[in-house]
């Protein structure tokens, strides 16, 4: 099995900023050593400001692995509420992560921040030319982004549990992932490859792999029901970029988390 990890520069669960460098190529998906090489074209600092275990954040650590991308992490503890500081309100003000900034340019908002790397960053495109297949990619990213994770965000959840009970809120989430697992199941029915929409990583598996996990993990989802699935969210396991960008292997995670993809 692959191995990869991110190079940080500080211990884990720092506030701090740390550096993070891809040692994978992103072209070939190996382990292979991929050297980023600063120069006149690409003078500006690249920052993602993520919480290791928000999964729109995740999203968004695949797509800068996959395209090679070095950036500065800036960890925000959700637990804690900074995203209520006044400062990262500037940012975002709608104050959830992630928010990436490129130069002047500050992007907030998983879907547009690897849309943005999309057509700035065009190595590793996450988007087929293919119309068909390009459609259902976005399909499959929009169920997850529109129709499975705002309905599980902890917000929504703590109200579920104050108005409600703490036993609701998990059936809440499970009904709302299972419904969409359901619909991504049928939708890569005939499509899927080794990846969701053929032997590529694309855009849809950049938004599932996160949301696979958030399902298992957290929610106690029954993977079994959907073969296709849990088929392609084991070869994840095997690609560094996927591995580097776990929640469990970010600066600002736990240190007792465990270490597997």
């Amino acid at each position: 099995m692959a191995t990869a990890s991110a190079v940080v520069s500080s211990s884990p669960r720092s506030s701090e900023p740390v550096s993070i460098r891809a040692n994978f190529s992103p072209f070939l998906l190996s382990s292979s050593p991929f050297l980023f090489q600063e120069s006149a074209s690409c003078p500006k600092k690249l920052t993602l400001y993520s919480y290791w275990r928000s999964s729109c954040s995740h999203r968004v650590r695949i797509a800068l692995n996959l395209k090679g991308l070095d950036y500065e992490y800036k960890a925000v503890d959700l637990s804690k509420g900074e995203q209520f500081d006044p400062e990262f309100e500037k940012l975002n003000p709608v104050r959830f992560v992630p928010v990436f900034v490129d130069g002047d340019v500050v992007v907030a908002d998983s879907f547009a921040i690897i849309l943005y790397l999309e057509d700035e960053h065009p190595q590793f495109p996450l988007l087929p030319r293919d119309l068909k297949k390009k459609a259902l990619n976005l399909q499959v990213a929009n169920i997850i982004s529109s129709s499975i994770q705002p309905l599980q965000m902890l917000s929504v959840l703590n109200f579920i549990e104050e108005k409600i009970s703490s036993d609701e809120k998990v059936a809440w989430a499970q009904r709302h992932i299972n419904n969409g697992f359901t619909a991504i199941e049928k939708l890569l029915e005939g499509s899927a490859g080794k990846y969701a929409s053929g032997d590529k990583v694309q855009l849809a598996d950049v938004f599932l792999a996160p949301q696979i996990y958030v399902g298992v993990t957290r929610f106690q989802i029954d993977m079994s029901q959907y073969p296709t699935l849990a088929r392609i969210y084991e070869a994840y396991a095997e690609l560094p970029a996927f591995q580097a960008a776990h929640p469990n292997r970010q600066p600002d995670a736990f240190p007792s988390s465990s270490q597997s993809c």
